[in-house]
């Protein structure tokens, strides 16, 4: 039964209202055994103990008695339908014979007495060619990457519903959207395989040739249309002969041709879906003509369905306005499936290994791109390579298949039109992007391609304005760009479609493209055979151009970015919920990002400010390009850096100041204070070698544009964040002398003492390494002691050894070094105050040092009264050694260094090994007890209330208790200091004391 219900749908397939009453009586006998079939069967399933029942239904033949004259009736209406058939193909050839008698009967009878003359008019080829490339893209078709759509809730409603008649599939160039509407194809007609009527598909793929032309399109849809519905070609044949009698040729108007389409598509009572791939790849005229004509039909053919397939063109989803669409965005499943499917049917061959290192590496730079995957694995397939080796070299650096050159180059010339004036719009247009470090607004680039390719006489922001036209910028380089959102022109969207695309640019443009006019991107033109690294730097080059430009023009420079209404909000806390009652901190999150974390700051407008369009990108990222410029033909002019940087300026100010903000928020990302910049800082961080050098020769640093002492201030910003190794060009230039004197060495060390981590101070033997630029001025001015002791302080090991190294060969250098005049602190007190062990080590091991050791300052403290400030354990272990004399000096408050450890407010631990270091290293009198004034740290202790200390003092200073104590008025053993200090712990000191009074001696340790 099921084998015979597609003759009730041949009836339709006739493509006409016949008024055959013989055709109409076996159909209503057909559909009457159908329905008693039904019938019948729903009793029985619907009863219980089925089983039993159908046994019973056998035994009497009710059902089988339905299926047997319904299999007679449904031959019978099959040979009805052959046999109208055959009459309407009867007519067609006496049609034909009528219309080609002026042709011999044996040219007649050469014609197929189908379709072969309508398919003549039509375009005989044109089906053919439109199977081929079905069959071509269901042959590199990965289904599982394109299975996704059937569960897209848009498809499903299109599907479904009968009010949504038109659905769109939009993809970047080389997403795959051809092979996904292949998928489509297949995927409807095995859906409609079973239904009744079965609903035809007629489909069409558009590409970069006549199919993309209106008339084209059209006469394969009908092409199409009458091979499913073999009665519309007598109706068609009769309408083409009606139109070429009044001198029309129906097969070369498309207006003819939407005519008798829509009004057939009128007359059909099934669904029909039409199907039509690549509308990007029509001319404007064909996609106008074609749009409106499928509005049309859609209006009037409820039960037809349109689905159509394009790059996201803003002129093209203009025209799409109102239908509803699916977008095939980038996902890394997709590309991995694409990619192992691929490389599976193409690669076979490869070992195992081999193919996991090809898959891995093509689906991680794949990125949305099947059309690079397919071309990257047939040139695999073509080389040949077989091995791991050779594979992985391939993989490091893979090159482009030339064939995805050629598509680029052809989708160039198509989309200028080959006109000079748009091929350099939009060779400026796509050299930006290759550059840029972030996309861009649609009107941030559009404004950049108008200063490109401007010529001079630029100057202010208005006159730029008159010059963007940010649609025929777009229009002329979207195939290269990912898809983008033309509602928000300002949203930073505008990249490359594909890494291959910026390869592409980068590598093989200059060769690839036709000759450009001069811009701001061709002033070093790349030659073929120039290495990857110029051309680059030419793109840099040109970008930094239009930056410089840009924040040259006169508005930059006259009004200030932020309002004092900015200013003012500036001081206020930022994402701050003033009425909120929660006071705990936000959670650390070590993955935020500053999008994520600037999310609810609050903003100001550049624009609105009347800075323009491109002021954030060029603020914000010239200093980058700057950076990247080398070559001497590349270089800005220093002219312009010297205005752009201009020391105290309102538009270096401005620049500054948006620099420190990329997303506009009020609140800096960090701090970039305009006050401590001009040209020569600017430059030495963020521009190359070669412009520092050319800075250093060419500017006068006397004009206003920089600084007073700019060597000076470029020098602080170096050691802070730039490149350490030019200080030398500073100190090797006309203005070195600013940097040859004490005041720089203390940067150095100030700057270096506040890098902690020793990651940070990689590198720094290039700044220390100019001490031997300036021995013999320190030595004749005389401030090389002061260098030294600064050294000292900082705990600068590094100058402190190159210093005393080179000492060891002059006699004049090493006096000025260990001069002992200063009154105030030596060498190692200095490095004893600063608390660097290291440093106190390495000075006790030079020749010379004993004075320094000795020095006593004006308070009478010598350096191990100094180190009690801090009492560290390792520095006592250095000093008391060397300088035991010092034990038992006083200072003018008449305090041992023992008592000042006693005293300090350092850690229990540290004043304890502090003091059993000094006791046991530092000696004792002749009596084999420390002297007299060294027993008053003992009363000290005890009036603190440090019971350690004082069992410290006793067991190893082996002091006597008895000086701690006295008689009271009873004659008991009482502390001679009864402080509160000591209060809680007096008993157990008094106890202590007495324990080792009545034992007669101070036992040792």
């Amino acid at each position: 039964m099921l084998e015979q219900l597609s003759y009730i749908d041949d009836c339709d397939t006739l493509g006409q209202k016949t008024n055959k009453i013989d055709i109409h009586k076996a159909l209503v006998l057909v559909y009457r055994k159908l329905l008693e079939f039904f019938n019948a069967a729903f009793e029985i399933i619907s009863r219980k103990g089925a089983k039993m029942v159908m046994k019973m239904v056998l035994e009497n033949d009710r059902l089988p008695n339905i299926v047997k004259d319904f299999l007679k009736h449904a031959e019978n209406l099959r040979n009805l339908v052959q046999k109208a058939t055959w009459e309407i193909v009867e007519d067609i050839k006496a049609m034909l014979y009528d219309h080609e008698s002026m042709f011999s009967h044996t040219n007649i009878c050469r014609v197929d007495s189908n379709l072969s003359l309508v398919a003549r008019w039509l375009g005989i080829g044109k089906m053919s060619q439109q199977s081929r490339h079905h069959a071509y893209l269901q042959e590199i078709r990965v289904d599982e990457a394109c299975e996704f759509l059937l569960t897209d809730a848009k498809f499903i409603n299109w599907h479904q519903a009968t009010d949504l008649q038109q659905l769109v599939v939009l993809g970047d160039m080389g997403c795959g959207k051809s092979v996904t509407m292949a998928f489509l194809i297949d995927e409807l007609r095995r859906r409609n395989e079973h239904q009744l009527p079965q609903p035809k598909i007629c489909y069409h793929y558009c590409q970069n040739d006549e199919t993309g032309q209106a008339i084209y399109i059209f006469s394969a849809l009908i092409l199409s249309l009458l091979e499913q519905f073999s009665g519309l070609k007598r109706t068609f044949f009769e309408w083409y002969k009606q139109a070429a009698a009044s001198g029309i040729q129906p097969a070369a108007s498309f207006k003819k041709l939407e005519e008798w389409l829509q009004k057939t598509l009128e007359t059909l009572d099934r669904p029909l879906f039409l199907v039509i791939d690549g509308l990007d790849e029509c001319d404007r005229a064909s996609r106008n003509s074609l749009l409106k004509s499928l509005r049309n039909f859609s209006q009037n053919t409820p039960r037809l369905k349109i689905l159509l397939s394009a790059r996201p063109q803003g002129e093209i989803l203009e025209q799409l306005t109102g239908m509803a669409k699916i977008d095939l965005d980038s996902d890394a499943e997709r590309d991995r499936v694409i990619v192992e499917k691929t490389v599976e049917r193409q690669l076979f061959y490869l070992s195992k290994d081999v193919k996991a290192l090809a898959t891995e590496t093509l689906s991680r730079w794949a990125q949305g791109s099947a059309i690079w995957t397919k071309m990257t694995v047939d040139l695999i397939e073509i080389r040949g390579i077989r091995a791991l080796g050779p594979m992985r070299a391939f993989l490091e650096e893979i090159p482009q298949p030339r064939q995805l050159s050629e598509l680029y180059v052809n989708l160039f010339s198509r989309y200028t039109s080959n006109d000079p004036e748009n091929q350099r719009l939009a060779t400026t247009a796509l050299e930006i992007l290759a550059i840029t470090r972030r996309p861009l607004g649609i009107l941030e680039l559009a404004w950049a391609v108008a200063l490109g390719v401007a010529q001079e006489g630029v100057l202010t922001l208005d006159a730029l304005a008159k010059l963007v036209d940010h649609q025929r910028v777009m229009s002329l380089i979207q195939p290269f760009v990912a898809h983008i959102d033309f509602n928000d022109l300002r949203k930073r969207q505008v990249r490359l479609v594909h890494q291959s695309v910026k390869e592409f640019i980068i590598r093989e443009w200059a060769s690839n493209r036709p000759s450009q006019q001069s811009s701001a991107f061709s002033t070093l033109a790349a030659t073929d055979h120039a290495p990857v690294q110029q051309r680059t730097m030419n793109l840099e080059a040109g970008i930094l151009d239009v930056c410089i430009k840009y924040l040259l023009l006169g508005d930059i420079g006259c009004i200030d970015l932020f309002s004092e209404e900015h200013v003012a909000i500036e001081e206020l806390p930022q994402d701050l919920d003033l009425f909120s009652d929660n006071d705990e901190p936000a959670d650390y999150d070590p993955y935020c990002t500053w999008e994520a974390w600037e999310e609810n700051m609050i903003r100001y407008d550049p624009i609105e400010r009347g800075f323009g369009e491109l002021f954030v990108y060029a603020s914000c990222h010239w200093i980058e390009h700057f950076g990247a410029v080398s070559a001497e033909p590349l270089l800005p002019g220093l002219g312009n850096i010297e205005n752009l940087c201009q020391a105290g300026s309102t538009r270096l100010h401005n620049w500054i100041t948006q620099n420190c903000r990329p997303d506009c928020t009020i609140k800096p990302r960090f701090v970039f204070d305009s006050s401590l910049y001009d040209p020569l800082s600017i430059t030495s961080l963020y521009g190359s070698e070669a412009m520092l050098q050319g800075m250093l020769e060419s500017s006068d640093f006397g004009k206003d544009k920089f600084l007073p002492n700019s060597a000076i201030g470029a020098a602080d910003q170096i050691l802070q964040w730039g490149d350490l190794s030019r200080l030398k060009l500073l100190l090797g230039s006309k203005i070195g002398h600013e940097i040859r004197n004490l005041d720089f060495f203390r940067l150095v060390m100030k700057q270096w003492s506040n890098s902690i981590s020793d990651k940070c101070r990689q590198g720094w033997d290039v700044v220390f390494d100019l001490v031997d630029d300036v021995l013999d001025m320190m030595v004749r001015e005389r401030w090389g002691n002061e260098l030294l002791r600064r050294a000292a302080s900082t705990g600068c090991m590094p100058i402190i050894r190159r210093l005393m190294d080179r000492a060891q060969h002059k006699a004049e250098l090493r006096a000025e070094l260990l001069d002992g005049s200063q009154p105030e602190r030596g060498l190692i007190g200095e490095a004893v105050l600063g608390n660097h062990v290291d440093v106190v080590e390495y000075l006790l091991g030079q020749q010379g040092i004993e004075a320094h050791l000795q020095h006593r300052n004006s308070h009478g403290e010598n350096v191990l009264h100094l180190a009690s400030r801090l009492c560290n354990p390792a520095m006592f272990q250095h000093l008391v050694p060397r300088f035991k004399d010092g034990v038992h000096q006083t200072d003018d408050q008449n305090d041992t260094a023992l008592i000042r450890i006693v005293m300090s407010s350092s850690t229990s631990r540290d004043r304890y090994e502090s003091a059993r270091i000094l006791l046991s290293e530092g000696g004792a009198n002749e009596n084999g007890r420390l002297g007299d004034e060294q027993q008053e740290a003992l009363r000290i202790a005890a009036r603190l209330g440090d019971l350690d200390m004082c069992g410290l003092l006793i067991r190893i200073g082996k002091m006597n208790p008895l000086s701690a104590m006295t008689r009271d008025e009873d004659g008991q053993m009482v502390l001679k200091d009864q402080a509160s200090e000591n209060e809680q712990n007096m008993l157990a000191i008094l106890e202590s004391l007495r324990a080792h009074a009545d034992a007669g001696s101070t036992p040792a340790e």
